[in-house]
């Protein structure tokens, strides 16, 4: 068996077949935890006890039985899983009760053992959370970023410590390490998995729950065992109407492809991203699909200031009811240099502010609604660079909207993530370039509101016409 080279759908059916045990995937997990994690500094919070009780007790029959897994260390709570939640502050935090989405997770038959690494507070494109004691590094190459907010389960699943990782996407956190780490990342519709019952909405709606995997039938899988509201949530997302695993049984209609090759506001990409993206067009032209140059005109730059606001109230509110649980101030140290700057920020905005940015993503989603009519699916690099070098995106500056809209920082470096979490539409980043360095450069595919079986189709066509699940990163050294 070639645990490194298998996803998790290969591996349940050697549970299934017998071949291997559930015991025997987690010793090996473990053992790539000692063998990886020095390098990586990806997985944290192991919970071997846990795991090992939960094997003993017998597993659910679901469609991952025995395969093991790691939840992000921020939100997905979990009775059996404490979490820093990426930060001092909220270090070893403890749950009364599952969340909605880890009692599915838990139904899909995984065996749960640890958490991976999240910036503090899921604030932006690198995991270096000043808690885990240093930045989670890329398999790719050390130097370099694994992406953020879901950073170490990127890392993890790259580097081939698990087949797949849960995430979570409040501007891009699932698909910028995805891109990052050369892995599948899909964000689905607004409310298509549940946020109950800790949060009834994540940053005004933008925020949802995900999973980092090597393959579309993982991905497709994984989302089929988790979609639909919890009880008493606060939205609905269209019903689909067969399910992700029998959309990807076949290809999609020929569709009607708009391609962008810049930002959407139209300035440059790096070469290496664009040259993903010209190739992607190739390659959808060459499977039938029509494709022509076009970019939305919806006010990208509106948005962007927007959801700096939602997120700057939501980071405060966070660390605000913290701090009143316990009834003492504040510490020193207690949170970072960028959480400090989003709570200054914070304190300078009103109610009427907040609404009115709340407003602005709901006039912005309607905008891409418009932009969808004619078209399909949206075709553009997921990020803007290759992945950055560790450091660049470090939390230590407390100039929070510097660090999001200024020049060269998050929206610049990432600037087609977060309008699908604003507009709440489906979007995919998908492995499907390598640039001369070596490192994976992610290809971003969006739908109108609710189509998520029709992108995860299309994204299974792309798969199977440039299959990636062989490509693997060199063995890190710990040189670190």
């Amino acid at each position: 068996m070639e645990y490194e080279r298998l996803d998790a759908t290969g591996m349940a059916a050697l549970v299934a077949r017998r071949e291997a045990s559930a015991e025997e995937l987690l010793d090996l997990a473990l053992a790539q935890v000692e063998r990886l994690n020095p390098a990586l500094n990806a997985v944290v919070l192991l919970q071997e006890d846990v795991a090992r009780r939960a094997i003993a007790r017998g597993l659910p029959d679901g469609p991952f039985k025995g395969v093991p897994f790691l939840l992000k260390d921020l939100g997905c709570e979990a009775v059996d899983f404490p979490s820093h939640n990426g930060s001092r502050l909220h270090a070893n935090t403890r749950y009364p009760r599952d969340s909605a989405i880890y009692e599915r997770i838990r139904a899909t038959g995984v065996v749960t053992f640890g958490r991976t690494t999240s910036p503090e507070g899921g604030i932006g494109p690198a995991t270096e959370s000043a808690v885990y004691g240093g930045p989670t590094r890329n398999p790719w190459d050390l130097s370099r970023t694994s992406g953020g907010s879901s950073g170490g389960a990127g890392a993890a699943v790259a580097a081939g410590i698990v087949p797949a990782a849960h995430g979570s996407d409040g501007g891009g956190s699932v698909r910028i390490p995805a891109s990052s780490c050369g892995l599948v990342g899909f964000k689905p519709t607004r409310a298509r998995l549940p946020d109950g019952p800790y949060v009834g909405e994540g940053w005004a709606g933008m925020a949802i729950d995900g999973f980092l995997t090597r393959s579309v039938r993982d991905t497709a899988t994984f989302l089929d065992a988790c979609q639909g509201a919890d009880p008493g949530a606060p939205y609905w997302a269209p019903p689909l109407h067969e399910s992700h695993a029998a959309a990807i049984a076949r290809p999609p209609r020929r569709l009607r492809v708009a391609l962008c090759d810049t930002t959407f506001t139209g300035e440059p990409i790096h070469p290496d991203c664009r040259a993903a993206v010209l190739s992607a067009a190739r390659l959808l032209e060459s499977l039938g699909h029509h494709v022509e140059p076009a970019r939305p005109t919806a006010d990208v730059k509106g948005m962007m200031r927007a959801w700096t606001r939602i997120v700057a109230c939501g980071t405060a509110l966070s660390v605000q009811k913290t701090v009143a649980a316990r009834g003492r101030p504040l510490e020193e140290g207690e949170v970072e240099g960028v959480t400090r700057g989003a709570m200054d920020y914070a304190a300078t905005l009103s109610g009427a502010d907040y609404l009115e940015a709340v407003g602005k993503i709901h006039a912005f989603g309607r905008e891409m609604a418009a932009f969808f009519q004619p078209h399909d699916i949206l075709l553009s690099a997921t990020l803007a660079e290759p992945p950055a070098r560790v450091g660049r995106f470090g939390h230590a500056t407390e100039d929070y909207v510097h660090y999001r809209t200024g020049p060269g920082m998050v929206f610049d470096y990432s600037p087609f993530c977060a309008v699908f979490n604003a507009s709440g539409q489906p979007a995919a980043s998908l492995p499907l370039h390598w640039n001369g360095d070596g490192l994976p450069i992610g290809v971003h595919l969006a739908a109108p509101f609710g189509a998520d079986e029709m992108l995860i189709s299309l994204a299974a066509e792309l798969e199977a016409a440039q299959p990636w699940m062989a490509r693997r990163p060199p063995a890190p050294s710990n040189a670190y």
